[in-house]
């Protein structure tokens, strides 16, 4: 027999909470049927169908339950929080990627600037001298390519009437000299002091150059030196007595006077513009025999040789050149005057050569013409040659000279403010070389000229103006 609950005995209801959260009637508390819904229910497949919930949080039912009975707690949404954990960690986790980003930047920033200045101070000098050496290379290249297919258009037939050109324009410009002397002591004959010492060939005859064609012969003064009468013989056969208008010892170079007209002058060329390796010609008169051709190429110049003086500047050739060729032309392609044949090394021809370079032969010519003398400019300083710890530029060819004492409170480069240990640059804008230059270049001006001397002193450079005077007697050569 089943026993009906009493009034008085507690129910205990059990409740039921759905996945989310919402809180579901339990059978005996759903609401009853209606005929429709008996009838829905019967197709539906005997399954509830809950009631919508508005959205929004659920309300809050109390039950009462008995003492010792607990109630369950709903469900924690571990999904929910996890979601929200995640979108909490990406936020935190960008932030530390974005401070991580900027170190980086900054430490490539500074790695490239290192890298650079690295570049700067060891890589970039390499690249340039390597472009440099290269446009060199390139310039010799384009050199070697152009004389090459220059080669292949010369014969030898034009190269001999070229020769011989040459010849035909130097010839009639190029006079015999004979000299006789009644006597000529040792210290008029300079012949060295031995083997392989610079000697001028003392004999009694020499040749010289038509310098103009009012009858001026351009030769050595060694030719022509204690000379008591001195004939000239052109290179159409005419004889003439020549008198001496003026002789310059420290460059070797004397002018002579002959009446004669229809004369043929040399033309004058500029040694400066003529190259080492350059063909020349040298015709003159060689143990007497007139009007003697020799062939050969410039070797060198600026040559400073033993016997010679401060101010002769040698340009240097393998021309065959003997005693009686002295004072004849040194010539060029041209047939222009590049240089005055002068000295040999030994007593005859070994191979070397040398001549005055024209454009210092062509100064002298025309003071001796005029004033039958070379009155030389004075600066008034002690010279010495530049140490190679003091250089200036990367050009050891260019020294400059330095200042290593004054003449006098008098002289032109003390008026100037020139001081002893002064290095002097250049002159004029014109680099110095050595000593030998500058005192070429001071001796080629003239009394009374301004010039600008370039000086460095101590860190400093100066320009410094400088009014030259004349060379006083006591002032040693």
């Amino acid at each position: 027999m089943i026993e009906e609950p009493s009034d008085s005995e507690p129910k205990i209801s059990l409740i039921r909470v759905d996945r989310i959260g919402r809180i579901v009637a339990p059978p005996h508390l759903e609401p009853a049927e209606s005929p429709e819904d008996s009838t829905e229910h019967r197709f539906s497949n005997s399954r509830l169908r809950p009631e919508p919930v508005l959205p929004g949080p659920p309300p809050k039912q109390v039950i009462a339950t008995p003492p010792e009975q607990a109630i369950v707690p709903p469900p924690v949404d571990t999904q929910h929080d996890s979601v929200q954990n995640e979108d909490i960690q990406p936020t935190t986790k960008q932030s530390a990627s974005r401070s991580a980003d900027a170190i980086s930047q900054s430490f490539i920033l500074m790695a490239s600037m290192t890298v650079m200045l690295l570049a700067a101070r060891f890589v970039i000098p390499s690249v340039v001298e390597e472009i440099r050496y290269a446009w060199h290379r390139g310039q010799l290249r384009a050199q070697y390519e152009t004389a090459s297919d220059g080669l292949k258009n010369v014969s030898l037939d034009t190269l001999s009437r070229a020769y011989q050109m040459v010849t035909s324009v130097v010839g009639p410009s190029v006079v015999h000299i004979d000299v006789e002397r009644v006597s000529l002591s040792a210290e008029d004959m300079v012949n060295g002091n031995g083997r392989g010492a610079l000697s001028f060939p003392a004999s009694d005859q020499g040749s010289g150059i038509v310098a103009d064609d009012q009858g001026h012969i351009l030769t050595n003064r060694h030719v022509i030196a204690e000379g008591e009468e001195i004939i000239v013989t052109l290179s159409d056969g005419r004889r003439r007595p020549a008198l001496v208008v003026g002789t310059d010892e420290l460059t070797d170079l004397a002018v002579l006077k002959i009446t004669a007209d229809k004369l043929i002058p040399i033309k004058w060329g500029d040694s400066d513009q003529c190259n080492v390796g350059s063909p020349v010609w040298a015709v003159g008169s060689p143990f007497g025999l007139d009007r003697t051709v020799t062939f050969g190429i410039l070797s060198g110049k600026h040559r400073m040789v033993r016997a010679s003086t401060q101010y002769q500047d040698f340009m240097q050739s393998d021309v065959a050149v003997n005693p009686g060729n002295s004072g004849g032309p040194l010539v060029d392609t041209h047939g222009e005057l590049v240089g005055v044949n002068t000295a040999i090394v030994g007593d005859t021809y070994q191979g070397v050569s040398f001549s005055i370079p024209s454009n210092v032969a062509k100064q002298i010519f025309e003071r001796l013409r005029d004033d039958g003398q070379v009155q030389r400019a004075w600066l008034g300083v002690a010279l010495t040659e530049v140490p190679d710890e003091k250089l200036v530029g990367e050009d050891s060819r260019i020294r400059g000279a330095m200042v290593s004492g004054l003449t006098g409170n008098l002289a032109p480069a003390a008026k100037a403010g020139i001081q002893s240990g002064d290095l002097i640059l250049s002159l004029q804008d014109q680099p110095i070389r050595d000593v030998s230059h500058l005192m070429q270049m001071i001796g080629g001006s003239l009394a009374g000229d301004e010039v600008k001397l370039k000086i460095l002193r101590g860190a400093e450079e100066l320009q410094l103006p400088v009014r030259l005077e004349a060379r006083p007697e006591f002032v040693r050569p």
